[in-house]
């Protein structure tokens, strides 16, 4: 009975849900370095979900970002307000204390005035370098982090195809304070 459970546990956490460990400050206030996650393997993706995805410029590590386009859809930025398909969408998961502190901090470490800086600075997927197109292609996802001032996303790696999606986060475990289901 024991082998049961066992093999029955192993299989689960190979093929249907992935235990996760958050490093570095791309997705803060969010998620923290040292968070631990779960997360499915085959669920659904969802704009807005926070993903873990096999980085595209470095075979081996996983990223954990938030989907923001889907496919099909048109992403800009401009004066720190999102737009997909035209449309001025709501960033609810994002904290403004905490885009205020990090603009401020983040212009205070490169020497320029705060007033300069956006937390996301403007572009649309055709002026980015990494997607150069107008919209998101079949089977990809636009990702970003929501520290994005620090993220390594899409903005830099371009798209991610969904076959390199490795599973969607479901639920923060750790720290038990922080204890949160997405």
């Amino acid at each position: 009975m024991v082998a049961v459970v066992a093999l029955g546990t192993q299989l689960l956490i190979r093929f249907v849900i992935s235990k996760d460990f958050v490093q570095g400050p791309s997705m803060e206030p969010t998620l923290n370095d040292g968070d631990r996650l779960y997360s499915l393997r085959h669920k659904k993706v969802k704009r807005d979900d926070i993903v873990v995805i096999d980085a595209p410029d470095d075979p081996g590590v996983l990223y954990i970002k938030r989907v923001i386009g889907m496919p099909g859809d048109t992403i800009a930025f401009k004066n720190n307000v999102l737009y997909i398909n035209g449309k001025k969408t709501a960033e609810p998961y994002l904290n403004k204390k905490f885009e205020q502190t990090s603009v401020t901090d983040y212009a205070k470490k490169q020497g320029i005035d705060p007033a300069s800086l956006n937390f996301t600075y403007d572009f649309s997927l055709a002026t980015l370098p990494s997607t150069a197109r107008r919209t998101v292609p079949k089977n990809s996802y636009f990702v970003m982090g929501d520290n994005r001032l620090v993220s390594k996303d899409s903005r830099s790696f371009g798209f991610v195809k969904a076959s390199k999606v490795q599973s969607v986060v479901v639920w923060r475990y750790w720290p038990i304070n922080k204890m949160k289901t997405y």
